[in-house]
């Protein structure tokens, strides 16, 4: 099978050489903007580089995965739908709503799998978690909280086309509710602030440094989730799952960076998180996995698309009750309701 792959930054340059080890790849074509960036990752990794992103579609590979920026997405979805091409897109299919919907529509026309990456549904410790939540280990779940900390913030030039810490991490965060309860954001009620010495650089890109939101669910579960770009003791991503039978945790383990204060409490940790492909990496190789038997036919989309528009619309909602200071309930998607969609996976 011969993949290509568009964009050749850090996550570009991960997927590809995680697609030219995968079993039934015989050929991975990266390509960028930027030519020599693309050569440089195709020379590493051992693929070819296709002279530009255009030309991975000229009809010599058999599947696409979309890993350049994000302004890019949509176009190149249109692109691998009108070849015919089965997509993997790197979240989110496009900045805003309405990009959204005309790239879902341009995939649904073509009858062309187009598969999102949200890579924690491939992760062993949600899959864990999800199963003892659905199959009723921790009785009814009453509290769920999440956690999503970047060390420290990214360039100023990337905070400007990211779309806000609320659609860029905690949208991660609202799939992930989503995907393991099986159930709909009815209301929200976000608040985000802004301090220490980069707090300039997200005011100018009107954004916060971080967040908290406040979700409810259909059956009435509360959920609280936070996102900041300047946690200085390492990367962590956690999700607790409170129940009336047994309370759950994912991403506690001996690299989670946080300290006890208890005196019998475990030490820290030696090497903590570092960053989202350290954390995520087995994650992300499942994911690029399932995709491919995806391609072959060998089994279903894990991840539709579509699901991004879901989590897409409880992050506009959690922005507008930051702005506005107000509970907020995320619009209805068009075309079909939360009891017929469902979250997938």
């Amino acid at each position: 099978m011969r993949i290509g792959v568009v964009g050749a930054g850090r996550i570009g340059a991960h997927h590809a050489a995680v697609v030219k080890a995968l079993d039934g790849v015989g050929q991975v074509v990266v390509a960028d903007a930027d030519h020599e960036r693309a050569a440089a990752v195709a020379e590493r990794v051992g693929a070819r580089a296709a002279p530009s992103p255009e030309a991975v579609f000229d009809g010599r590979v058999d599947a696409v995965v979309i890993a350049a920026t994000t302004s890019a997405h949509p176009g190149l979805i249109a692109r691998a739908a009108r070849a015919g091409l089965p997509a993997f897109c790197e979240k989110p299919v496009a900045l805003d709503v309405p990009g959204t919907l005309r790239a879902l529509r341009e995939a649904d026309a073509a009858g062309t799998l187009l598969q999102l990456g949200f890579q924690r549904r491939f992760d062993a410790g949600f899959r864990a978690a999800r199963e003892a939540l659905r199959t009723g280990r921790l009785g009814r779940v009453h509290t769920i909280r999440a956690v999503t900390s970047d060390p420290a913030p990214p360039p100023p030039e990337f905070l400007a086309r990211s779309g806000g810490l609320i659609r860029d991490c905690l949208v991660h965060d609202f799939d992930a509710v989503r995907w393991l309860t099986g159930r709909e954001v009815t209301e929200v009620y976000a608040r985000g602030a802004t301090g220490g010495a980069g707090a300039a650089a997200f005011r100018a890109a009107g954004d916060v440094d971080t967040a908290a939101a406040l979700l409810t669910l259909d059956d009435g579960t509360l959920v609280t989730a936070t996102a900041t770009r300047c946690n200085g003791a390492g990367y962590d991503v956690r999700t607790e799952l409170s129940g009336e039978l047994d309370q759950w945790v994912v991403g506690l383990d001996a690299r989670t960076p946080a300290t006890s204060a208890e005196p019998s409490g475990p030490p820290p940790p030696a090497r903590p998180w570092t960053g989202f492909l350290e954390r995520f990496g087995a994650a992300y190789r499942a994911e690029l996995a399932a995709f491919v038997r995806a391609a072959r036919g060998e089994g279903p989309n894990p991840c539709p698309a579509r699901e991004g528009l879901y989590a897409l619309l409880v992050a506009e909602a959690c922005e507008t009750s930051r702005r506005e200071n107000r509970p907020v309930r995320p619009a209805v998607p068009p075309e079909s309701g939360p009891a017929e969609s469902g979250p997938t996976g």
